[in-house]
């Protein structure tokens, strides 16, 4: 059974002591949660601070980004071993607003994912269509897209250890959503597509998560769908409450 990942993904909000503060109330929160993965992903000044709070914890820490190379000239980046050095366990790779905004592209997101599992980090592989994407039909092929390229060279014991977050980016912080049954019918198109290039272990084992919009009104629609292992979370993840109230709608998941 796959445990689902509920991940907070906080952006560029909060300092380190906002941080803590944040941390220590989930803790108290979540004290009796158990069957759901529990991730949130700071801002690089906060990564330490939230790995010594959610110490012996349900929670874990993942980066926003990583650069592919171990160290170098690479002004404002960060490497892989020195995200393992901070206690990070998993690492955001390929988020949309890293595509639009700062020009990432399949291969630099293979590189990125490729540099993760050599140092046993956790990636979180954001794929999703874009609003022009999705209007013209184009929506499953841009999802095989980035599967093929964005997963080149990756074995099936890897993708095993994969999350991979469907996020259509037209739905992000737009209040906008895919109906549950839809976005259940992408993750299944993506598990189908798993399966056929990596084996049954591997797309069986692989987790698969939706974000875009994800609030406490519709997590428990969407965990429901055979298919959608968890969320990633954005907005709704800032505040301490609306995020315990996600990973409480997720127990039904967990705990089947």
């Amino acid at each position: 059974m796959r445990i689902p990942f509920i991940i907070a993904n906080w952006k560029m909000f909060k300092t380190a002591q906002e941080s803590i503060v944040f941390t220590k109330e989930l803790k108290n929160l979540i004290s009796n949660i158990s069957h759901i993965n529990i991730v949130i992903a700071p801002p690089f000044t906060a990564l330490h601070t939230v790995v010594d709070v959610a110490y012996g914890t349900k929670i874990s820490v993942a980066s926003q980004n990583v650069h592919w190379e171990q160290d170098g000239p690479y002004t404002g980046e960060v490497s892989a071993r020195m995200l393992c050095e901070a206690g990070v366990e998993h690492v955001i790779v390929g988020h949309s607003e890293r595509r639009q905004l700062f020009n990432e592209t399949d291969a630099t997101v293979n590189k990125k994912l490729k540099t993760s599992l050599t140092n046993n980090l956790i990636p979180i592989v954001c794929i999703g269509e874009s609003l022009e994407e999705h209007e013209a039909g184009l929506s499953l092929n841009v999802i095989d897209q980035q599967l093929r390229d964005g997963l080149a060279n990756i074995d099936a014991t890897q993708v095993e250890k994969l999350i991979i977050a469907y996020e259509p980016i037209w739905a992000i912080g737009s209040g906008k959503n895919l109906a549950p049954t839809q976005a259940g019918k992408v993750h299944a198109h993506i598990r189908k597509r798993l399966f056929e290039s990596f084996g049954k272990n591997a797309s069986i084992s692989c987790h698969l998560i939706y974000g875009g919009s994800v609030k406490p009104e519709n997590i428990r629609e969407l965990i429901m769908q055979p298919d959608i292992d968890g969320a990633l979370v954005g907005g709704a993840s800032l505040d301490v409450k609306s995020f315990f109230e996600i990973i409480s709608g997720s127990l039904m998941k967990g705990t089947n």
